[in-house]
């Protein structure tokens, strides 16, 4: 069992300490597990939401209305669970020593990018690349 990493409340990573500390990789752990946690409980309240209206509504136009509603809202779940997937691999990165690095070249993935979006898994030009490459192979 790892000792538990003090992290100031303002913490921010910075450029002028070494990359992927401990303090940092706490820092994107906690981040990662917080947003994590925020998912989970909003698909939880949308489960309560589709079984409370489950009910039989007897409008046509209402219940086409609140079926479209409900389709909408089980394709955004499904978007999260897929998220959900993607913090649960960073996590692992994190636990694995990978957390930070491009998948594609091995360079450090900018401090930036990752504070937008800690499940990045490339550099800004690697993930460009990725998409010129899937935009040329989806036009053939």
């Amino acid at each position: 069992m790892k000792a538990e990493v003090f992290l100031p409340e303002d913490y921010r990573p910075a450029e002028d300490e070494p990359f992927m500390n401990e303090r940092q990789l706490e820092y994107f752990r906690r981040k990662l597990i917080a947003w994590k946690e925020e998912i989970l409980a909003g698909s939880r309240e949308t489960l309560e939401g589709l079984q409370e209206s489950a009910r039989n509504i007897p409008d046509v136009a209402d219940r086409a209305s609140e079926e479209t509603n409900r389709a909408i809202e089980l394709r955004t779940r499904d978007r999260q669970r897929k998220l959900v997937q993607k913090i649960d691999a960073a996590l692992r990165r994190i636990e694995e020593g990978e957390y930070g690095y491009c998948i594609v070249t091995g360079e450090p993935i900018s401090l930036k990018r990752l504070d937008a979006r800690p499940i990045a898994t490339m550099t800004l030009e690697a993930q460009a690349r990725h998409e010129r490459q899937e935009k040329v192979h989806r036009d053939d």
